[in-house]
């Protein structure tokens, strides 16, 4: 099933996209809220695991995925969700090629980095940027990250050692 991370990554970018414009958002005392906003973080995730079956390539991958939103959903929202993914990818590059940790330590470190250079770019240049849809959504990223972060954990510490 080659290819399935990066089905799944195409798919969440478009549908998270699509959440956006399709989901009137809550407004609060730090600003509108999204409901995208709450989900979003899932698709680091899920780029994580399509970068591992494809590499940098994953850019395509984004790409691919910021066309079907600019026909399918907003122009506007696809440019700026392609411009992030490709600003946090870089990031994320830059960390994965210079640091040789180990997956689940690359995967914090590019994080880090690469979660709030997204979501700070993303909601600028869609216009959406408010405390509440800021702090939101990088709570859940964070949360899809440590979730990877653990999992990949509990693989690496259950394997034998090597001898």
């Amino acid at each position: 099933m080659k290819g399935i991370w990066v089905a799944l990554y195409i798919i969440a970018i478009i549908f998270v996209n699509w959440l956006f414009t399709a989901v009137a958002p809550w407004s609060t005392a730090l600003g509108d809220l999204y409901f995208a906003n709450v989900v979003v973080g899932f698709v680091f995730v899920l780029r994580d695991y399509a970068q591992r079956e494809i590499g940098h390539k994953v850019l395509l991958a984004t790409l691919l995925a910021g066309i079907v939103t600019y026909l399918m959903v907003d122009p506007a929202i696809a440019i700026a969700s392609v411009s992030a993914f490709v600003l946090s990818e870089m990031a994320d590059w830059a960390i994965y090629s210079f640091t040789k940790r180990p997956l689940q330590s690359r995967i914090l470190i590019s994080s880090l980095v690469a979660v709030p250079l997204d979501t700070l770019a993303f909601q600028y240049l869609a216009d959406y940027l408010t405390p509440a849809a800021f702090g939101t959504e990088m709570a859940s990223k964070v949360l899809g990250v440590a979730i990877v972060w653990y999992l990949l954990k509990l693989r690496e510490d259950s394997r034998p050692a090597a001898a």
